[in-house]
C-alpha cells in the first residue's frame, strides 16, 4: 500500500520536486493493464458491432432477439444520437389516430374526425393486475354490450389494475342518464362515474 513513509523525496531542483515511489508490483502490472485499457479501448469500440446489432444477430443454437424500437432509441443506445426531426401536430391539425377498438378488436362508434376533452365514464369494472382481472374485465365489456351497443365501451390497463369503462359523456348528467339505465338492468349495481379523458367526435 502507498502511504507517505513510502514515499522518499530525492531532489528538489527549480521548484520541481521528484519523488521515489515504492510501489508493490501488482500494483505496477493492475495500473500498466488499466492505462492499456484506457488507450485501446476506444479504438475497439470502433470496429466493434452497433449494441442492438450485437443483440440481435443470429447464432446457431441460440434464441433471436428481435428489437422494435424508435429511431431516437436506436441512437442513444448505440452512441451516435443524431437528431432525430418528428413532425409535430398544431392546433389546425386534430387527432384522427385516436383507437377505435376496445383493446379486443371490437369497434366503438367513433367515426370521422375526433379529439380528446376531459368528461365522463362510467366504470363498471376494477380488478388487479392478473390475467384473471383481465379476463373478467373484457367478460364486463361484452355484457355491457349485449345491453347497450350504441355506448363505447373501452376495456384498459391503467395502471395498478384492469378497468372496463362505458361511454364518452361530456357532461355529468349525461354520464348519470346513462348509469341510471344501467342501474335498472341489475347487471351493474357497482357501476360508477368516474372523470376521464374521452374522445369526442366532431
Amino acid at each position: 500500500m502507498i502511504n507517505s513513509n513510502n514515499i522518499k523525496a530525492i531532489s528538489q531542483s527549480k521548484g520541481l520536486k521528484s519523488f521515489h515511489c515504492e510501489v508493490p508490483s501488482h500494483h505496477l502490472l493492475f495500473i500498466i493493464y488499466l492505462l492499456s485499457f484506457i488507450i485501446l479501448f476506444p479504438s475497439g469500440i470502433s470496429a466493434q458491432q452497433k449494441f442492438t446489432e450485437h443483440l440481435t444477430r443470429k447464432v446457431a443454437g441460440e434464441g433471436t432477439v428481435t428489437l422494435s424500437q424508435d429511431a431516437e432509441i436506436d441512437a442513444l443506445v448505440n452512441g451516435n444520437a443524431a437528431p432525430v426531426v418528428r413532425q409535430q401536430r398544431t392546433a389546425q391539425q386534430p387527432d384522427t389516430t385516436a383507437v377505435a377498438t376496445d383493446g379486443e378488436g371490437h369497434k366503438n362508434n367513433i367515426s370521422g374526425h375526433h379529439t380528446y376533452a376531459v368528461g365522463y365514464r362510467i366504470q363498471v369494472y376494477a380488478g388487479g393486475n392478473t390475467r384473471q382481472s383481465k379476463s373478467e374485465a373484457h367478460q364486463m365489456g361484452h355484457l355491457v354490450r349485449s345491453y347497450f351497443n350504441d355506448v363505447n365501451v373501452y376495456t384498459s390497463f391503467i395502471s395498478p389494475r384492469w378497468v372496463c369503462r362505458v361511454g364518452d359523456f361530456k357532461t355529468r348528467e349525461e354520464a348519470v342518464e346513462q348509469l341510471r339505465k344501467m342501474h335498472l338492468t341489475q347487471q351493474f349495481s357497482e357501476a360508477s362515474i368516474v372523470k376521464s379523458k374521452i374522445i369526442v367526435s366532431y
